[in-house]
Formats: C-alpha cells, structure tokens, sequence
C-alpha cells in the first residue's frame, strides 16, 4: 500500500508538471542537433585552436538541460527542458541523494517508469555542489570539470571514463517521456571530451 502511494504521489506531480510545461513548449519536442564528430576538425592545423573547438562542441551537451537540470547552482534540481524548479519540492541533501525525507530513490526507480513519466537510474542523484554548472559560462565549467579539487579528485583518464561510459551520464540521451535527448550520441560526446583532455584541455574565452 506505502509503494502504491508513493507512485501515485510522484506521478500525479509529474503529471501537472507535465501538463502546465506542455502548455508552454508544447509535447512535441523537435530532435536535438547532432555533434561534429572527430573527423570533422582533422583539417584544423592550430592546436589551441582544435582544442578550442573541441571543447566548445561538447558544451553543446554539457550546457544542455538534460545536463544542467542535475547540475543546479542551489540545493534543488531543475527539471524539464525549461528547467523548471523540481516538482514535488526536492533538495540535494548531505550526500545529493536528498533530503531525510524525501530521498530521490522515493521517486526515482532504477529505470524511467513509462506510465508516469518519472526518468530513472540506479544510481540517481545531484552532482556536487562544487560542480554547479546553472548560470555558468562554458569557459567557467571547463575549468571546473578540469579542478580535481572541485570534480570529485578525478584524473584525466577518470574524466574520459566519466563523460564517454557512466550510465547516469548516459541518461541524457535516453531520457524519456517528452524530454528532448543531449545532442548526438554519448560515445561522440565521449570522444570529443577525450580528444579536448589529451590535447590540453584549453577552455574557450566565455
């Protein structure tokens, strides 16, 4: 009885959610823009310049909603494409899994639930604070994604793994329900962050 409750909690604010974001851009989302892949820059001789370009093709991804919804500059997550504050009230908690309460596996399930349109992953949760992306410039996020004092303590060969294999990442481009996909495919996302890293991580100007 307590698990059929909860569902029909999180789904019934899913869906008003829903409707009222449906009433302002529509269900019909239009398919997210492809990404260059690596082929494309071959013809690039300046090296700052490839790196330059590298990193300001995976922002197409990194400041996408599906990317920055869990990357909020507070407590509490965004959701939809319009980034909407997260309906029901939700916070990151000590460990950005939630607060006592109202943990994000309350709603959250180990995939997306189709009937209520809830997304899911095993492992769901907010990025750290200290990787708040929201309100950020590009130039901005590259130097945080870089800064293992603020990424968690990765390495360059963990950034990689990260960005071009995690399955949490990976949800971005199967989010669900009407929510429009991150751009491209996350192996093209994944090689044009491994391509920007061993090539010395230059981040743009803004």
């Amino acid at each position: 009885m307590k698990i059929t409750i909860r569902k029909a909690l999180c789904a019934g604010a899913v869906a008003v959610v829903g409707v009222s974001v449906a009433s302002i851009i529509g269900l019909a989302q239009q398919p997210a823009p492809g990404l260059q892949p690596i082929a494309a820059f071959a013809g690039i001789t300046d090296p700052v310049g490839a790196r330059w370009r590298f990193s300001r093709e995976a922002g197409k991804v990194i400041q996408h909603p599906r990317c920055l919804n869990c990357h909020p500059a507070g407590d509490r997550p965004s959701q939809k494409d319009i980034m909407g504050p997260h309906e029901p009230p939700a916070f990151r908690g000590g460990d950005g899994l939630g607060a006592v309460g109202m943990r994000c596996a309350t709603c959250h399930q180990a995939e997306n639930d189709l009937a209520s349109g809830v997304p899911g992953h095993a492992n769901w949760h907010l990025a750290p604070a200290s990787m708040a992306w929201q309100g950020k410039t590009l130039r901005q996020i590259c130097e945080q994604v870089q800064d293992p004092n603020r990424n968690g303590g990765m390495d360059t060969a963990k950034l990689i793994h990260h960005m071009g294999e995690d399955t949490l990442v990976g949800w971005a481009w199967r989010p669900g329900a009407d929510r429009t996909p991150a751009p491209g495919t996350q192996e093209e996302f994944g090689a044009l962050v491994k391509a920007w890293l061993e090539s010395g991580a230059h981040c743009p100007q803004q």
